[in-house]
Parts: structure tokens; sequence; C-alpha cells
């Protein structure tokens, strides 16, 4: 028999086992770390000074101290100390700072919108149809840019021909090096939905216009100030609405 259980690794209590209380305990321990799994950042390589009794972090790739060689798994501070627990495939996380859900795949922990092939097809909704299939729909896309690189950095997601655009919204999901500050916009106005945004993980900006028509598929572009990118990753959400004609 196991002394663990398959998923969780929860030790079991042994038959004839002495102190069987640090047995239970630990099982205990364990299941609160994991269950209704809440962590407070991603983005750390450092822990923290002083955590609170239960915070829990995903170490970002590089970390160091306590959490050396502990990347992407899950930093449990508990009794004193750090615990490491491996994820599993499949396991759910609430990320605090980034106010999203992610997934662990077994390789990376990915936006459950990402990882369930929504990144370049929009969560979209009709808000009127008639008989013969024309439409008015409100619609976003979304999508993360990593390993920024250079002057300016241009989607894979683009705003879709005729789409009629409300506005373009970014979150820094990991510091963003090299440059002091970005735009984000499109080829030729690099800071139509936002100029001198912030560089710092968790910096957001909400980049609304008036209500603007796109005749052809258009990437939004971020455009590095004061140097080139040389790192970092930040998420851009494309707002708008579309409309559909009858068949």
């Amino acid at each position: 028999m196991s002394e663990i259980t398959a998923h969780l690794a929860l030790p079991f209590i042994m038959a004839a086992q002495a102190q069987k209380h640090v047995t239970h305990n630990e099982a205990l321990r364990l299941l609160d770390g994991i269950v209704q799994l809440a962590v407070l950042d991603r983005d750390l390589t450092t822990p923290p000074a002083s955590p609170a009794e239960g915070a829990r972090y995903i170490p970002a790739p590089g970390a160091t101290g306590a959490w050396a060689g502990w990347d992407s798994s899950i930093a449990y501070w508990i009794d004193g100390a750090w615990m490491r627990i491996m994820p599993a495939p499949g396991w759910l996380a609430w990320i605090e700072a980034e106010a999203q859900l992610v997934v662990w795949t077994g390789s990376v922990w990915l936006p459950v919108v990402d990882a369930m092939g929504f990144i370049a097809q929009a969560a979209a909704v009709a808000v009127a149809r008639e008989a013969n299939g024309a439409t008015t729909g409100i619609a976003v896309l979304e999508e993360t840019l990593t390993g920024l690189t250079g002057a300016s950095v241009d989607s894979s997601i683009a705003i879709p021909d005729r789409a009629i655009v409300l506005g373009v919204s970014v979150r820094t999901v990991t510091a963003v090096l090299g440059a002091s500050s970005y735009d984000c916009g499109i080829a030729g106005e690099p800071s139509k939905f936002g100029g001198s945004l912030g560089v710092a993980a968790g910096s957001s900006n909400i980049g609304v216009i008036g209500p603007t028509a796109f005749y052809a598929d258009t990437p939004v572009r971020l455009t590095a100030n004061g140097g080139a990118f040389t790192g970092g990753a930040v998420r851009i959400a494309i707002h708008y609405l579309s409309c559909g004609a009858p068949a």
C-alpha cells in the first residue's frame, strides 16, 4: 500500500503508527495550501521579507533564496517556513495581483482563456439578430505579448476588418525592460490607445476612444519610449462592435 494519496500526495496514517497526529496535521497543511488555490503573485523572484501566515506565491523563473529552483511551483508560507507544492496538470489558481484564473498545463501557467484556445478568437455575443441573420455584436480579443524586444512589437491578433473599435486596454503582466514607458496604438498612430504607459508589473490602462471604424485587419502596436524593449510581457484586449450581413 502506498504511503501517500495518488493525486495530492497526502500522507496516510499507517497501521500501528506512532504519533498519528503528525501525519494527520501534515495532510491538513497540504489541503489548506492546495484547496481553493489563490496566490498573491507570480512575478516575484525573491521571497517577501515578512509573508503572512498561509501566503502563497508562484515563484517566477530565476527565483532565488528559499525559492531557488522552485520556478512555477507553489511557495506556501506555513509555520514560519516556505513549503514547496508541486502542481499537477489541470490545477487552477487565482492570481490576486492580476485578477485572473490560470491553469497549469504541465509546463507553464496559462490564463484559462488562452489554454482553452481563445487567445486568437473573440469572446463575442450577438446582442441583436434579425430574421435573415443580420447581427449586431459586441466582442473582445485578448493576447499576452511576451518576450518584448526591439523598438516596437505588433500583436498577432488584429482589429477585424469592418469592426467599430471602442478601445484597447492593456496590463503590464511582467515588468517591461529596456524602456522607461511604452505607447499603445497602431502603425502611424503609436499612442492612439494610450501613451507613456507604466512598465511596472500590474500597471494598466483602459484606452477608450470615440467609436472608430476600421476597414482592414489592423494589429495593435506597442512602442518603447526612452529605449528599446529587452523583455517583459503585456496583455492587450481589443474591445469592439461587429456587424453581420443578412443571409
